[in-house]
């Protein structure tokens, strides 16, 4: 069974891999799952985590913070408190912004940021896999499955 199934993600390969980065389909009685939401923190304040990750993948998506917070039904001051905040976190911007001009300027994700996302991708790929591992002795567990103790496999 795919970990997207699983773990109630959908989507293209990048988007699956990415924590609430994709709507939920509903979960299958029967059949055990699980829910991963990670954040890191600084201390005890929340620096990143899956709100982030998509506000930034629709940033690098449509280019614009403006449109990135249409799109995923926030305001913008909201989307700009964020960037704001995520910018002042990190040690190197995440997003930098172009003013005004002939085109209406923009926002781009810097390498820094894209290497950030790269890397928590990569952690939330690993922690998948491991409960993906786990998954088959919780389904055992579960009722209408065939009677085996799940200790005995």
């Amino acid at each position: 069974m795919p970990a997207e199934r699983r773990s109630g993600k959908t989507g293209a390969a990048g988007a699956a891999d990415a924590p609430q980065a994709v709507p939920k389909t509903p979960a299958q009685p029967g059949v055990a799952g699980y829910d991963v939401r990670v954040r890191i923190r600084d201390g005890d304040a929340p620096v990143f985590g899956p709100g982030r990750l998509t506000l930034l993948r629709a940033i690098d998506e449509t280019g614009s913070i403006s449109a990135a917070a249409r799109g995923m039904g926030m305001s913008y001051r909201r989307a700009w408190l964020l960037v704001e905040a995520m910018n002042h976190e990190f040690r190197e911007p995440l997003v930098t912004r172009h003013i005004g001009g002939v085109s209406g300027g923009g926002a781009q994700l810097t390498p820094f940021a894209q290497n950030l996302t790269a890397h928590y991708d990569t952690l939330v790929r690993e922690i998948r896999s491991l409960l993906d591992a786990h998954v088959p002795t919780f389904d055992a567990y579960l009722k209408g499955r065939p009677v085996q103790d799940p200790d005995d496999a």
